[in-house]
């Protein structure tokens, strides 16, 4: 039957585009638009707040190689939304955001969630639409999306009135011509002779590094990589999501020995990795002041910054690679011209000793590291990494930053955390997104991100196995921000693994003991918070800013929609607890009791390294501010 109003212009359209789920949450008028979709078979998963939605729908963009679809409200929905955007944007995941909008002839009128959303998101989106009538849907809703899909990934927005939404053709002679399936992105290559250039870098370095960034993962370009690494020889270092693209036990992955590689590199090539907070900026003193950059992005305006004497090239990294192999022919890097390799090895081996003492550590209240460890030890005698059927989100100070380097990941898009804007909130939608993209949603099996949807070796992510377990690593500040999805997993029956690693605060706790901590409350209930010694934390008085109830009993909201609710404060209690969420069917919440943890001053590690000097181009008024997804 041939469409007849709006909603259902907008449905078809979106089928037509190879669109198979929308996240988001309804309202009218944009209910019509879900309830039109169902109807033609795409699955329309409803949250509970348009946040989480927003970072769903750009995660599964990630996940699956094209844009993830949020649908919301209009006026408070899409303000709502804004973060999913943000995310999106400084990611470079592909989303296309719909939101209603009020009737456009009650525009400033006051009407009912009258919101100006085009002029709002302009300046955050690739591109922001409004379409002027029904024969006008198909068309905006095909360039909102290419414009989100190609070049570099990103957001795009698409606003539509309740008078679109809910119009009807006057005839079916007046059906718009429909959309139909846009051709994956085109792939730009390298030029020869800059191809020549970096091929004689490389074998002239005595100390080169390959930094492997989410990019390489979203461009499915691990099989080159590999081929590129193992034939010559080069050491390479993953960005936290960029573990994967090559296995986290290949014998060249620096990462044990990060800082060792990052002082040391004089030629470093990086593959859809940008020289950002992550990275040092690429300045000393992390950076040797020696090294030089050659930079491959897929995005023209992310080239060159901070990287004035090094070598920048716009290129789908995939076929740079393939470019690049051909003029280096059968070179390999020789570590005999440098001690840079050894001094690599010696590096591993003392992070890698102090890691497992670390992880060995047998008291109580458990330590963030043991506790971690215990999960990991748990999940890999009942999957291991080479197989390739554990997603793992990470988000949470503390637990981000550790977990990292203890959960090894053998294949791309198995690791989400907080990415480039150290986002806490992310973790639940992205659960949400993964388990989507990876097993479907009832008998819809395998996920797009699993038949090669994305691009070359989008499958590359599938391992061994087939269905995946995501698991999610929370802090139980991070949990808080989206901790009613529990219900939206519940809800689809998403059997989904979360560990909340509970120290009772944001970064650390206030007190091992429940009566401690109640002392502490009752000073800040009296007003009795004033300290004549404000620098030592031992004197200071009441909750602090960065405080959290004690033990909170977070996995009652899985028993609350029907999961399973475990707590651990061992690690025979967290061996137990991990092996029954694992084979659990529902949703499970494991709350992990660790201890408090230390306060100290919060900041981020570039801040120590950089105190004397900002990077290149950053006002030196700039230095010295922290936020949200700081570490210790």
């Amino acid at each position: 039957m041939a469409p007849s109003t709006g909603a259902q212009i907008i449905a078809r359209s979106l089928r037509d585009l190879g669109v198979t789920v929308i996240f988001g949450i309804v309202g009218i008028p944009v209910v019509e638009i879900a309830e039109e979709a169902i109807n033609l078979g795409i699955k329309f998963i409803g949250f509970r707040n348009e946040q989480a939605a927003g970072y769903a729908a750009s995660a599964y963009g990630y996940l699956t190689g094209r844009p993830g679809v949020c649908l919301v409200v209009g006026g408070p929905g899409v303000l709502h939304a804004i973060p999913g955007v943000s995310n999106a944007s400084i990611n470079a995941f592909p989303l296309l955001l719909l939101g209603g909008s009020a009737e456009t002839h009650f525009i400033s009128k006051g009407a009912f969630q009258e919101l100006d959303a085009i002029s709002l998101l302009t300046p955050h989106t690739k591109l922001a639409l409004r379409p002027s009538s029904l024969d006008t849907i198909p068309e905006a809703l095909q360039s909102t999306y290419r414009h989100a899909w190609y070049g570099r990934p990103g957001p795009s927005f698409i606003d539509l009135p309740a008078d679109i939404i809910q119009g009807h053709l006057s005839s079916a002679n007046d059906l718009p011509r429909m959309t139909s399936l846009i051709p994956p992105p085109p792939r730009p290559s390298a030029d020869e002779p800059t191809l020549f250039k970096v091929a004689q870098l490389l074998k002239t370095a005595h100390a080169p590094l390959i930094v492997i960034g989410k990019g390489a993962a979203y461009a499915r370009a691990s099989k080159p990589i590999q081929t590129l690494i193992s034939r010559c020889r080069i050491p390479f270092l993953p960005t936290p999501m960029g573990k994967g693209v090559l296995p986290d036990s290949h014998p060249l992955n620096t990462a044990s020995a990060r800082s060792t590689a990052l002082k040391e590199a004089d030629i470093v090539l990086l593959l859809g990795a940008r020289l950002n907070w992550i990275l040092h900026f690429g300045s000393p003193p992390k950076w040797s002041p020696h090294a030089r950059f050659i930079q491959v992005d897929i995005a023209a305006e992310e080239l060159g910054k901070y990287n004035d004497d090094g070598i920048s090239i716009q290129a789908d990294i995939a076929t740079f690679i393939q470019q690049l192999l051909s003029h280096l022919q059968n070179w390999s890097y020789n570590p005999s011209t440098s001690p840079y390799t050894s001094h690599l090895l010696a590096a591993k081996e003392k992070n890698l000793a102090a890691a497992a003492q670390k992880a060995a550590d047998a008291s109580l209240p458990m330590t963030h590291s043991a506790a971690l460890a215990a999960i990991e030890r748990t999940l890999s005698s009942l999957s291991p990494p080479d197989e390739g059927n554990i997603v793992y989100i990470s988000e949470g100070a503390n637990t981000m930053d550790i977990s990292r380097s203890i959960f090894p990941v053998s294949h791309p898009r198995l690791r989400l955390d907080a990415g480039t804007h150290a986002t806490m909130g992310v973790g639940l939608g992205y659960a949400i997104a993964a388990h989507i993209a990876y097993n479907g949603l009832g008998s819809q099996q395998p996920g797009e991100a699993m038949v090669g949807v994305g691009g070359l070796d989008a499958a590359a992510a599938a391992g061994k196995g087939g269905r995946k377990k995501v698991v999610c690593l929370e802090g139980d500040s991070a949990f808080g921000f989206s901790g009613m999805e529990v219900e939206t997993m519940a809800r689809y029956k998403m059997d989904i693994l979360i560990f909340v690693i509970n120290n009772g605060g944001v970064y650390h706790g206030d007190a091992d003991d429940e009566a401690s901590w109640n002392d502490l409350q009752r000073s800040t209930l009296l007003g009795t918070t004033s300290s004549s010694s404000p620098d030592d934390a031992a004197k200071k008085e009441g909750l602090r800013s960065t405080s959290l109830s004690f033990q909170t009993r977070y996995q009652t909201l899985a028993s609350m929609v029907g999961g399973l609710a475990l707590e651990a404060h061992d690690s025979q209690e967290l061996h137990d607890a991990t092996e029954k969420g694992y084979r659990s069917e529902k949703v499970c919440i494991v709350n992990v009791i660790v201890g408090k943890g230390e306060g100290g001053k919060l900041e981020f590690g570039w801040q120590q390294a950089s105190a004397n000097k900002p990077p290149p181009g950053l006002p030196e008024r700039e230095k010295g501010k922290g936020g949200r997804g700081a570490k210790l």
